[in-house]
């Protein structure tokens, strides 16, 4: 295990050759302006690299010990100068090519970081809206995938009613113990791994409203805990109004008075059910 241990050609099952050993990465950060148009860090290719000439995205071999994003992140890093804390996850998907794989790391950025060429393997960087993407000569590998990416570049939140939920769940004593039970709950969901219809690995943002007794319940890697100073509802409508018109909302919770109120905002919601089944799994 040492850096740079992945470079080198393999041969997928397809019969194609690709670089790295250990499979390969790529960072695809997306900005959406005023409007919500989503904006794209596009990279050329030097004329003398694989596919030279082309645009795709800052990325490259993995080295043994990284995972995608600790991978695509580094590319980056070393390709376009952009650090890793400027940029927000949302998920990976996943180029399966039998024995070799590409992971496209979809990150959101809330501004057009500046970003120009950092070493020898690309021309020019240039963040570019959706629409002009498909008029550029494309590295075969990114437009082969890239109808199914540019779907889930959408940013994408999960708000959970932590107390409709605790409520639903029906842990023995949790009515007497609605801070403990909101704690586990939170653990629980940080510790889960989400299902995505096209993501291989998915990564919202996720808010939990806690009220009432589990107002103080603490902080979780990864879960941002909102404590209502009123109503838990208005918490969570105020939660929803707060989100940009691109982004996509989903509501847990059962009650119908507030499903109503946030579906009014353009959020979607489902029940209880779909939180817990996963927990349980």
């Amino acid at each position: 295990m040492a850096a740079r241990d992945g470079d080198g050609w393999a041969e997928c099952a397809q019969g194609h050759r690709h670089w790295g050993v250990h499979g390969a990465s790529g960072l695809l950060a997306v900005h959406h302006d005023a409007l919500g148009v989503p904006h794209v860090l596009m990279q050329k290719r030097s004329w003398w690299s694989h596919h030279g000439g082309t645009w795709g995205l800052p990325g490259g071999a993995r080295d043994s010990h990284e995972d995608a994003v600790a991978g695509a992140l580094r590319e980056a890093r070393e390709e376009a100068a952009l650090r890793a804390e400027e940029l927000r996850v949302q998920g990976v998907y996943l180029d399966d090519h039998g024995g070799w794989t590409f992971e496209t790391v979809i990150a959101a950025s809330a501004e057009l970081l500046a970003a120009a060429p950092a070493n020898s393997e690309s021309t020019e960087m240039r963040w570019l809206p959706l629409p002009e993407i498909a008029r550029l000569r494309l590295h075969p590998g990114f437009a082969a995938t890239w109808q199914q990416v540019q779907g889930a570049i959408r940013p994408e939140t999960i708000v959970l009613d932590v107390a409709n939920i605790v409520g639903a769940r029906a842990e023995r004593g949790w009515w007497s113990d609605r801070l403990g039970a909101a704690t586990r709950l939170l653990h629980d969901v940080a510790g889960l791994r989400l299902e995505h219809p096209v993501l291989s690995r998915w990564y919202p943002r996720i808010v939990a409203v806690v009220e009432g007794a589990a107002r103080s319940a603490p902080d979780v890697p990864g879960i941002q805990v909102a404590a209502a100073t009123g109503s838990g509802d208005d918490a969570i409508v105020d939660v929803v109004r707060r989100a940009e018109p691109w982004e996509r909302v989903l509501v847990v919770t059962a009650d119908r008075a507030l499903r109503q109120r946030v579906g009014e905002l353009g959020a979607e919601t489902a029940g209880p059910k779909w939180l817990l089944s996963r927990l349980r799994r």
